[in-house]
């Protein structure tokens, strides 16, 4: 078993941090539960800690870090130790850097990307509450997701960036795509609970973000989240599909900075003793768009 419990949030970089945030509120249906001069901190209405997403604002889109909970402080320490020894740049951030937030450890990966764990967040609970919780809560706005499901970056060494987590990390890889002589990894999907990935990998340029996963439902809900991308004026990159790699059920689109979301559902659980599934580079038009069974353009060139 691994120490790191899940993924805990990510900290996105947006252009206009009030336009920002009038996307995430109304069409992906997150809570705004907490505001600081230049971010602000927002939560799935299934979501039991402080925030799972904090609009930055910046110059430039992008992926400010990705974060991920460990158990206690007795394991962060010994994680901080083993990422030190694999050669990572570390750091410390100290409690109340940001709204609601302990100490975490910060760290650089050789594909240029920051990553923080940490275990200590404020836990402001949800409007179901946990005691005879009724199914969802009255006054859901947008797509209205669970949670915040997974990301997806890119970059060049792939190998190295898979070894990391799962040999200091704990992670599994639960797919990968390689080169048909098998040589080379070109995509490598791991995941740290049951889920078919947390975080996925595929080749591209170091220190990029290609999107955030939000988890709906079904089918259903995947559909009705195209709907309300069209009533709100925003333009669906992949209009509802399936993924041969995970089986999950998706539509892609992007926030007013150019950052990808995706609402997803479905797909597999993935155990320990479960192999690696692998598909070949020929094959990821279907491994990634099942139902068209090749790429768009704009999918591996937008990034942010």
């Amino acid at each position: 078993m691994s120490e790191i419990l899940r993924l805990g949030r990510l900290e996105l970089r947006v252009l206009d941090l009030e336009e920002s945030v009038k996307y995430y509120t109304n069409v992906i249906g997150l809570e705004v539960t907490g505001r600081e001069e230049n971010r602000v901190y927002l939560k799935a209405w299934d979501e039991y800690d402080h925030h799972s997403i904090i609009l930055q604002k910046s110059d430039t889109a992008g992926m400010d870090h990705m974060a991920f909970k460990v158990k206690d402080i007795y394991e962060l320490e010994k994680l901080e130790y083993k990422i030190e020894q694999f050669g990572c740049k570390l750091s410390r951030i100290s409690k109340g850097t940001r709204l609601a937030e302990g100490e975490a450890v910060r760290f650089q990966l050789l594909t240029g990307h920051h990553m923080e764990l940490y275990t200590e967040i404020e836990q402001v609970g949800t409007k179901t509450g946990n005691l005879n919780p009724d199914p969802w809560p009255d006054g859901l706005k947008g797509i209205a997701p669970h949670r915040l499901d997974h990301a997806l970056l890119t970059g060049d060494d792939l190998k190295t960036a898979t070894r990391f987590f799962t040999e200091v990390l704990g992670f599994r890889q639960t797919e990968k795509i390689v080169t048909v002589d098998g040589e080379d990894l070109v995509g490598s999907f791991m995941s740290v609970t049951n889920k078919g990935h947390d975080l996925a990998f595929v080749k591209g340029p170091d220190a990029k973000f290609h999107h955030a996963g939000f988890y709906v439902d079904n089918w259903y809900e995947v559909l009705k989240a195209a709907d309300i991308l069209t009533k709100n004026n925003v333009q669906a990159e992949v209009t509802p599909t399936r993924h041969g790699i995970t089986r999950g059920l998706t539509v892609y689109f992007f926030d007013p900075s150019g950052n990808r979301n995706e609402a997803y559902t479905s797909g597999y659980m993935s155990y320990a003793d479960f192999p690696t599934i692998t598909w070949t580079e020929d094959k990821i038009g279907t491994g990634i768009f099942y139902h068209r069974r090749e790429l768009i353009e704009s999918f591996s060139r937008a990034l942010t």
